[in-house]
């Protein structure tokens, strides 16, 4: 599956309309998003059951704003639109794929029980 670009616009459906969705948030003259970017691309081809999404943080300020975004590239995943990891930094492929392995065998009741328990919404993540 191909690597969608994420707006202001498209997000919340993107994010809706999948159950994992991966966001890269990047921008053109960051030197280690660049250097991410196969990665992340090579992940995207190996994964057709995973959206992957990239946001241009120098486009879309709003979401980065929203999402507290201060260093590039940040990897956010969403599961049943839940943020269920965040981390600055440009991963190497293994850890993108053991994050995802750790992300497909969560367990989602208890992930979204745990949100309520601690007073963080599991709905709707963005708003604009």
């Amino acid at each position: 599956m191909s690597v969608q670009t994420l707006t202001a616009e498209n997000f919340d459906s993107t994010v809706a309309g999948s159950d994992i969705v991966i966001v890269d948030f990047w921008a053109p003259w960051c030197g280690p998003c660049r250097g991410f970017a196969p990665v992340f691309e090579q992940v995207a081809e190996e994964n057709p059951d995973i959206r992957f999404a990239k946001v241009n943080t120098d486009e879309e300020q709003a979401l980065s704003t929203h999402f507290g975004i201060r260093s590039i590239p940040t990897l956010m995943i969403f599961r049943e639109q839940v943020i269920v990891f965040q981390q600055p930094g440009a991963l190497p492929r293994g850890a993108v794929e053991d994050v995802l392995r750790q992300v497909r065998a969560l367990d989602m009741a208890e992930v979204k029980r745990a949100a309520i328990a601690h007073g963080k919404p599991s709905g709707k993540q963005a708003t604009h």
